[in-house]
């Protein structure tokens, strides 16, 4: 069993949201869940991305977002998976002292999928399937829909048991997080219905904005236009 579980203080002391989100956005989050685990499901057969991987993906996304609970669990599964706390923590503070040279382009994509609240540019999508492969993008792509999902309920969550801590979010109430964890309850079965139905009829799960991106000497620089 993992004992001491440690995240950046950064994270653990947060008093205010780093991204705070609405109950359309999560609504969208939930519909895209089926589609996303049918394409995990997919990639464990085939073995295209591995766990570390993936992982990495994830906590990228959660660093962007800011969200407690999500960083601890997520610290948990890395250590099981064999992560060292120092990339755990080098991911969660998002230095990339520890990207890989193959995987830098995916982590960038995450980053900016989170940063962009779940509309990733198009450009960006089109060079990561340039990067990857068709497969292997989506692959890429549902990691970090599943963990924008998770975030976006955590996210409250992590604000709620730091105000029973004493530490209330400087820009929350509890109205929100209370019924941020309510609706949550209440509006997942709905949407997984919604995407299983989206996913059986041949809907997308690719949502897409427009603007370009940039590659530099070292590594690759998201932007939008105005």
């Amino acid at each position: 069993m993992i004992k001491n579980i440690k995240i950046p203080d950064i994270i653990s002391s947060r008093t205010e949201y780093k991204k705070k989100f609405s109950l359309c956005e999560m609504y969208r989050a939930f519909v895209l869940i089926p589609g996303a685990a049918a394409e995990m499901i997919n990639n464990k057969r085939k073995k295209l991305i591995d766990k570390d991987f993936t992982e990495r993906l994830q906590l990228a996304v959660t660093e962007v977002n800011g969200c407690a609970a999500c960083s601890y669990a997520h610290t948990y599964l890395a250590l099981k998976q064999g992560m060292s706390n120092a990339e755990i923590n080098s991911f969660l503070s998002g230095d990339g002292n520890f990207f890989k040279p193959e995987e830098a382009k995916a982590i960038y994509f995450a980053q900016h999928f989170a940063d962009t609240r779940g509309l990733p540019k198009k450009d960006a999508y089109e060079s990561i399937i340039n990067e990857y492969g068709v497969e292997k993008t989506r692959i890429i792509l549902a990691a970090v829909q599943l963990m924008t999902a998770g975030n976006i309920y955590g996210i409250p969550y992590s604000a709620l048991h730091s105000r029973f801590n004493g530490k209330p979010y400087k820009d929350s109430s509890l109205i929100y997080e209370l019924g941020m964890q309510i609706a949550g309850f209440i509006l997942l079965p709905m949407a997984l219905f919604h995407g299983i139905l989206r996913t059986i009829t041949g809907f997308s799960n690719i949502r897409l904005d427009k603007g370009k991106y940039s590659v530099k000497n070292d590594g690759v620089k998201f932007y939008e236009n105005s």
